[in-house]
């Protein structure tokens, strides 16, 4: 785990400081790298007043708000410096995003990068004047009057009831205050953005940011509104943590598993299949066996049985499980086939989830207590409507296969089963070379997506809070984030170069038997309702090949490489010698192969270590008559005259150990 930083500092306001500003107060006691302040569990600008009894809450620059404070207050001075070099600019919204920044415009012509390149400079022109973000409350009419050229401003302030985005942008509108944001220049104002911020005191307090690209983004993510041009920037609390972020940047891209997919052979994405939609190679086909082959070990050994269901349903038993009425923007369109005569025909639909399928294999005959808990898992491909513009490669797919279980228990066995499961989900995550994991715990809010009753919903809640927090892992609030059926835990996992990925969600649900009336005999002769986890281990197939993909930068330890032994004689004069070694690695399960190319013998050894093949076994006269190889590794280092027994047993000991 990485190491925690320091708990914030908490003033509570005297009689005394009353009247004073948060920021004022913190710098009274002593404190610090503060960005903004949290006054009453609210975020707020360090020139805010406060009032005695007030708790004030530093917010350091290096927290997640502090970030995203710095992040919205650099989003707002690229745009004041977009509109000085682009007069006639509309704004859209600019919000703070995970690792930095974007706002949206409408300007005369797209741009290009060696605007990024000018639009970086003027940032840092003002960013040299210390502006300070002033805030001002506006009424309705104000508003619209300042802003009466900003004609996306103006329709965020005619919505009500909500924020001005989904994103968190940051205007109020139709409760009870808007404001707008001034860039004070000494006491002229240079610049203006309706916003509910807080900001920074002043733009100086904007340590270090750089300009990324830009994008197409239609207006309030709806292509019925009009394609406005997006530019991302990444902001920071620091020089150092700029370049380290940008250094990871670097190493991502090089890790990028769309890349390593092809330039090691693994898997491709034909346009003339579709976009989202993978087509595995050999040799991403050999991990992926080898991934489900181990997955499927581990799964029988823990007492799963294992169930096949079809790719496509009738609409029907979507709707029962609500995935109809919940869900249908991420489902494909539906299939209307079985028409008699002239009469419609019957809506089918790809699916996007496996778990109503495992409901009616539960259903499918009676069930006893003895039976339960019941773990019925499949490897179930499913199909997702996913939008052009968030596909991306294997992480973002549109058709992928869940390596999805279904635990149906008592309530009674509700709590050691998620404990039993979850210690099960991170043990097999380390057998793959994961290791560094926190835990998000997901719960409801007020939104009407939820179903079921509340007191339902804090039961599976405690029972999920008290498996993870038995875990000994950070656990971190999702509020607002379950499913529609029920809360959820789900595994958050740190890769080679300290990037986080979500794999494993483990959900308690008891909406769904609900709805399918599952029951089962309990000992005292009864019907009861069963409670539902619902567990997928890696998310999914494709997104785990992806994810070890790149945190191994394509260098899968040995029992997971597509290719685990490469054969490469120095002459072809012994082919025949190491085709015997490679005959006899095949018969024990290895993936071997012989490169009798008419290449040279360091252009083979090259090539496998371009293909990242663990193991290298080279042979020469000497070698022949010694019955030995010389045993290479893919780091470059080599043992040379190894028996060709002790060469194959080193092999099947690294992979049988997962080495």
């Amino acid at each position: 785990m990485s190491e925690q930083p320091a708990p914030p500092v908490v003033v509570q306001v005297t009689a005394e400081q009353a009247g004073r500003t948060a920021g004022e107060v913190l710098r009274d006691a002593g404190v610090k790298d503060t960005a903004v302040a949290r006054v009453g569990g609210e975020l707020r600008d360090l020139a805010h007043v406060v009032a005695e009894g007030d708790e004030v809450e530093q917010v350091p620059y290096g927290s997640e708000d502090g970030r995203a404070v710095l992040r919205h207050s650099a989003a707002h001075v690229l745009a004041q410096a977009v509109q000085d070099l682009f007069p006639g600019t509309r704004l859209g919204i600019g919000p703070p995003v995970r690792d930095g920044f974007y706002y949206d415009f409408l300007p005369e012509r797209p741009f290009t990068p060696e605007d990024l390149v000018a639009l970086e400079k003027r940032m840092s022109d003002i960013t040299r004047q210390r502006q300070r973000f002033s805030r001002r409350v506006v009424g309705e009419d104000e508003a619209r009057a300042e802003l009466a050229d900003e004609p996306f401003k103006l329709e965020l302030i005619g919505l009500k009831g909500g924020s001005s985005d989904d994103d968190g942008s940051s205007v109020e509108v139709g409760g009870a205050e808007l404001t707008i944001y001034d860039n004070l220049a000494g006491d002229e104002r240079v610049w203006k953005d309706l916003c509910r911020g807080p900001h920074l005191p002043t733009t100086r307090d904007i340590p270090a940011y750089k300009l990324m690209r830009t994008a197409s983004a239609y207006w309030r993510g709806s292509e019925k509104n009009p394609q406005l041009q997006r530019i991302y920037g990444t902001a920071w609390e620091s020089k150092d943590a700029l370049k380290a972020h940008l250094t990871m940047l670097e190493e991502a891209e090089k890790r990028d598993h769309r890349r390593l997919g092809s330039e090691l052979d693994l898997f491709s994405f034909p346009d003339e299949i579709g976009s989202g939609l993978a087509v595995f190679h050999p040799r991403g086909g050999a991990v992926r066996m080898e991934m489900e082959d181990y997955s499927r070990k581990r799964h029988l050994a823990a007492g799963y049985s294992f169930v096949n269901t079809p790719h496509a349903s009738k609409g029907s038993l979507f709707e029962v499980s609500g995935h109809l009425q919940w869900y249908a923007d991420g489902m494909y369109p539906p299939m209307q086939l079985d028409a008699a005569g002239e009469g419609p025909g019957t809506d089918y639909y790809l699916k996007p989830m496996n778990c109503p399928m495992h409901n009616l294999v539960f259903r499918s005959r009676g069930r006893s207590y003895r039976e339960l808990p019941l773990r019925l898992f499949e490897f179930g491909t499913v199909y997702r409507y996913e939008k052009s513009g968030v596909v991306h490669g294997m992480t973002r797919a549109r058709g992928f296969t869940q390596d999805d279980a279904h635990i149906y228990c008592t309530r009674e066995q509700m709590a050691d089963e998620l404990a039993s499961l979850l210690d099960f989900v991170l043990s097999l995550l380390r057998d793959y070379g994961l290791s560094d994991f926190y835990l998000e715990l997901s719960t409801r809010d007020d939104s009407p997506k939820f179903v079921g009753e509340e007191s339902e919903w804090e039961e599976a809640t405690a029972a999920l809070r008290a498996a993870a927090e038995g875990s000994g892992l950070e656990l971190v609030p999702d509020p607002g984030g379950a499913a529609f059926y029920g809360p959820k835990i789900s595994v958050q996992a740190r890769d080679a170069i300290g990037r986080t990925w979500q794999m494993s969600t483990i959900q308690v649900d008891f909406q769904l038997p609900q709805r399918f009336g599952l029951e089962y005999a309990a000992a005292d002769g009864s019907r009861q309702r069963p409670v539902m986890i619902h567990r997928a281990l890696f998310g999914s197939v494709e997104r785990f090949f992806a994810v070890l993909l790149e945190h191994y930068a394509g260098a899968f330890p040995a029992w997971l490489s597509p290719v685990q032994v490469v054969a490469i004689p120095v002459h072809s004069d012994y082919d025949a010698y190491l085709a015997d070694v490679v005959a006899r690695l095949r018969a024990q399960g290895v993936r071997a192969d012989l490169d009798a190319s008419d290449d040279r013998m360091q252009k083979k050894i090259r090539n496998a270590q371009k293909q990242k093949v663990p193991f290298m076994l080279i042979a020469g006269g000497d070698d022949v008559a010694a019955g030995a190889v010389s045993f290479r590794l893919r780091d470059g280092s080599q043992d040379n005259g190894i028996p060709v027994d002790e060469a194959v047993a080193r092999v099947v000991e690294a992979i049988a150990t997962r080495a």
